[in-house]
């Protein structure tokens, strides 16, 4: 059973994904339960990932990256997220809000900051999330002002990827107080040395125990006030720019959960015997593996024909929060009918299942909760 065929995918992107799926089969599969209960940082996965050219995928070959295209990131990350999505999300992670610097920086910015990233001598994080607010972002009050030639940041971010592990990190900050509440906010680079920043990790997650989160918080944090990316009161607006390239990103982990689940699901139920025949032989649960593998295919293609929209240059807002919402949900549920499948089995830790289980949750909170999807789905009908 092949569920991430690559017949779907264009072909240009067919060579980084069977070089994904390899790196995955040899290096993240064995590790990810080792990695899921430890909770540590694979960062020697994270080192053999940067030596075969699959980590900071989408910078320019001008700063030293691959150049390559959302199709082609996303082939990865399906394969990445099939073998696990604690340390998928490490490795998609070392260079997440890079793209906002290549489209906005300076010249000089982006030679000082993404060369590093994508030769492997850095990593990078953006930090939006605060503790009390999580999708709204013209409601984000962490906030910088202008002192002279430097910026002086405070407040708190939450939920942000490599907050202690990074080097430097991209911050959304409120720079400025108007009526245009989709106008108040910027975005600057914060090297994690500076004073007054401050990072540690989330506490327990149920899920993605590999990958790590940080609490930040800023108390007169300084930065250069040469260290704003484009223009003052621009920030929610470059964001916005992205929002489509993140939410098809994020299907992608879906697609590669929900091929996890399945995969667990289907091997269980063909090697087990219940009542003197497999369970495969009963009716119910061939029916159940049927609707998975229907959802599956579907969200899918809806994945696939989003990246052909948005690769072609087309408005695809409506496609990307479609997608991301089918994605992310049909993962859910193909992981809670795979461990009714399992049984008891199912609630061991040790199964891989239960770590997938546990897994679908974060990514349909990410990139906006799906009933904020809705409202975007709505008002671009």
């Amino acid at each position: 059973m092949e569920l991430l065929e690559p017949s779907v995918i264009p072909a240009e992107a067919q060579a980084p994904k069977q070089r994904a799926r390899s790196f995955a089969r040899d290096h993240v599969a064995p590790v990810a339960g080792e990695y899921f209960a430890s909770g540590e940082y694979p960062m020697d996965v994270v080192r053999a990932a940067r030596a075969e050219g699959l980590v900071a995928q989408e910078i320019d070959a001008a700063y030293g990256g691959h150049g390559r295209s959302l199709a082609q990131v996303v082939a990865t990350i399906e394969e990445f997220f099939r073998a696990d999505a604690g340390i998928g999300l490490a490795l998609v992670g070392q260079s997440f809000g890079t793209r906002v610097l290549q489209a906005f920086g300076t010249e000089r910015q982006k030679e000082t900051y993404l060369r590093p990233v994508a030769e492997g001598e850095q990593i990078t994080g953006m930090a939006i999330t605060e503790p009390e607010t999580g999708s709204d972002l013209a409601g984000m009050e962490t906030s910088a002002r202008l002192e002279g030639e430097e910026w002086v940041i405070d407040g708190e971010k939450y939920w942000i990827g490599n907050g202690v592990e990074a080097d430097w990190i991209t911050v959304y900050v409120r720079t400025d107080d108007t009526e245009d509440r989709h106008g108040n906010h910027s975005l600057l680079i914060v090297p994690t040395d500076s004073d007054g920043y401050h990072a540690e990790h989330v506490p327990e997650k149920i899920g993605m125990r590999a990958s790590e989160q940080a609490h930040i918080t800023f108390d007169e944090c300084r930065v250069p006030a040469e260290n704003r990316i484009g223009e003052r009161g621009a920030g929610f607006r470059m964001l916005a720019e992205f929002f489509d390239h993140g939410r098809v990103r994020v299907a992608g982990h879906g697609i590669g959960l929900a091929a996890a689940a399945i995969e667990e699901a289907w091997d269980f139920v063909h090697d087990r015997e219940e009542f003197g025949r497999s369970v495969a032989d009963f009716q119910s649960v061939q029916h159940d593996l049927a609707d998975l593998r229907i959802e599956f295919e579907s969200a899918r293609s809806l994945l696939w024909r989003t990246i052909e929209r948005i690769e072609a240059g087309e408005d695809a807002t409506l496609w990307a929060s479609m997608a991301k919402t089918k994605a992310t949900e049909v993962a859910a549920d193909c992981a809670e009918t795979a461990m009714q499948l399992h049984g008891g089995r199912g609630i061991l830790d040790q199964e891989r299942v239960a770590r997938v289980y546990r897994d679908v949750r974060m990514p349909m909170t990410y990139e906006g909760v799906s009933a904020v999807q809705r409202d975007i789905i709505y008002r671009n009908f």
